[in-house]
Parts: structure tokens; C-alpha cells; sequence
């Protein structure tokens, strides 16, 4: 099923498919950058509706989390949209790749809808008045490396959701930090969407994809598959708790990347995993590589001290 075309909505220009994407692009899609053109697409959406949330630069990653949407909705909204409330100073906000025409080339006739809108179109006051906050859970972990980033998080999806209006949206388990925040958000907020968690699409070589690989040369991205081959070892000492423990410290201590954490949490809570722990354990992993902050994670199973 497809959206009927919308005059008030600008069509982009036809697609190349790409090498690395033979999907099947049966869809016409269109692009809305503003609310008002993204709510007329939406209105004349009929059956289930998917969100995929972005900030562009998409990749192969991004692909999965559409192809994904696609299984699970008659119709696919994704968002193109770099959140300025979720960088913090010295962060990367000016620098964070942006290639809109790219990102719709990618996804044509694989989406129905790109909603792109500018940062005044989202923010009319910037910092908005009235926002969102992740609590404590978003100042542990990559919130305590970037304060406030998760409650710009949190902000920007409650308003995406809220203009999406789609009856799921898919979110990779990369940032697995994220991940839990938003489903608890949904949960907390009651905001009627199911969170559906998506794979984390690896390169050939074990590398997570990320938008930020970009910033790394052949040597950074050498390097980087620390994070994938640590992830690896700590999941073949499963189902000992201690085991992955050790491989996690041993990992840290020997220092092949500057890194700022390596910790097997309880993924109800977010805290470390204690002794007596049993099922499912959280793997998540950060450090820098050339100067940018990777993530990586994983899921074991414990069922051993």
C-alpha cells in the first residue's frame, strides 16, 4: 500500500539503488519538511504505520531498521533530523555528517514518507520551554560522559512519535543505553507506540555501523574491531557471570582504545550485574578511536556465578 500523492509535499528526484541494498523499492515515497505536510502524508495513511527515527547519514544499518518496519506496517515514516538538544558543548553537532540528498536516494521507493524538517520547524524556541527528562537512567553511562544528551533524546522522540502518530517504531540495539531509555519513556508516558528492537547490523569485518565510522581511516577502523572482538570473547564466557567480568577488566586494562567503559549490567535497572544475578545481562561497551566515541553491545545469558 502506498500514500496517495500530496501536492503539498515536494517529491525528490528518482534514486539509484544502492550496490550494498537490493531491496525491493515498490513504494512511492515522499518528503515533508514541515508538520503540516508531514500530518497531510499521515492522514492519508491507512493501516499500520512504522516510524523509523534517524539523524540521517544512513547507511546499510538504517536499511535494516526500514527493512524491519516494512515487515511489521503497511506504510514506513522515517526521519531525517540532526537534534541539536542532544549534543552538549565541544560536542559535534556542526560536524555531524548531513546529506539529505543521499539519505533520500537510499530509501526511495523503500519508505513512504521522509520527514526532514529543519532544527526552527522542530524548535520554534530553542532550548524549548517545556521538555522531556530521562531521569537517573540517563545520567549513568554515556550520560554521565554527556549530560543532558539523554534528555534531548527523549525529547525530540516524544515529539517524533507524537507526529509520526505510527502504531510501532524500530530502534537498533547498538545503542542498547538509548534503547532502554525509550522503552521506558513509552511505557512511562503512556504513549501507545510498540518499541520494536532491531539487531545491530555489523560490516563484514564484525564493526557495529554507525553514521560516526565516517570519522575513522583504515587504521581507526582497525582498531575499532577491539570493541567487536571483546563483545565476542565476553560472550563465549557465558554463562558465567565472573567469566564475562574478566574478559570485560582484562579488555580495559590492556588499553588498545581509550576506553570509557566495558560493564555487564542487569537490564532492568542499568546497574552493574551483582553476584547473584541470573538471566539476561546487558554487554555495553564505549571508548574513543581517532578521537571518536564508539558504541558497541551485546546480550548473554548467565546462569553461573
Amino acid at each position: 500500500m502506498t500514500a496517495q500523492p500530496d501536492p503539498a509535499a515536494r517529491k525528490h528526484p528518482s534514486a539509484q539503488t544502492a550496490p550494498s541494498a537490493q531491496r525491493v523499492r515498490d513504494r512511492t515515497t515522499r518528503l515533508a519538511t514541515t508538520k503540516a505536510e508531514l500530518r497531510t502524508l499521515r492522514g492519508q495513511m491507512t493501516g499500520t504505520v512504522a516510524a523509523v527515527l534517524t539523524m540521517g547519514a544512513l547507511h546499510e544499518g538504517h536499511l535494516a531498521l526500514v527493512t524491519r518496519a516494512r515487515e511489521l506496517a503497511d506504510h514506513v515514516i522515517l526521519t531525517d533530523f540532526v537534534n541539536p538538544l542532544q549534543f552538549g558543548p565541544g560536542e559535534d553537532f556542526e560536524a555531524y555528517p548531513r546529506d539529505l540528498d543521499a539519505d533520500l536516494a537510499l530509501v526511495d521507493g523503500l519508505v513512504d514518507a521522509v520527514f526532514a524538517p529543519s532544527v526552527e520547524e522542530m524548535y520554534p524556541v530553542l532550548p524549548p520551554t517545556v521538555s522531556v527528562t530521562a531521569g537517573r537512567a540517563g545520567t549513568v553511562l554515556e550520560g554521565a560522559a554527556r549530560p543532558g544528551h539523554f534528555d534531548g533524546v527523549v525529547t525530540v522522540v516524544t515529539k517524533l512519535l507524537r507526529l509520526t502518530d505510527p502504531h510501532l517504531s524500530v530502534f537498533g540495539r547498538k545503542d542498547a543505553q538509548q534503547l532502554a531509555i525509550i522503552q521506558r519513556l513509552v511505557e512511562d508516558l503512556e504513549l501507545g507506540v510498540r518499541i520494536e528492537p532491531v539487531e545491530i547490523q555489523r560490516e563484514s569485518s564484525g564493526l557495529a555501523r554507525s553514521s560516526r565510522n565516517a570519522y575513522l581511516d583504515d587504521a581507526g577502523r582497525e582498531q575499532a574491531l577491539v570493541l567487536s572482538r571483546t563483545l565476542r570473547s565476553a560472550e563465549a564466557a557465558a554463562p558465567s557471570l565472573e567469566g564475562i567480568q574478566q574478559v570485560l577488566r582484562e579488555a580495559v586494562a590492556r588499553a588498545e582504545i581509550g576506553w570509557d567503559y566495558a560493564l555487564a549490567l542487569d537490564p532492568a535497572t542499568l546497574e552493574e550485574a551483582g553476584p547473584d544475578h541470573r538471566g539476561e545481562v546487558l554487554l555495553v561497551l564505549a571508548g574513543y578511536v581517532q578521537g571518536t566515541r564508539l558504541l558497541d553491545a551485546a546480550v548473554a545469558v548467565v546462569t553461573a556465578p
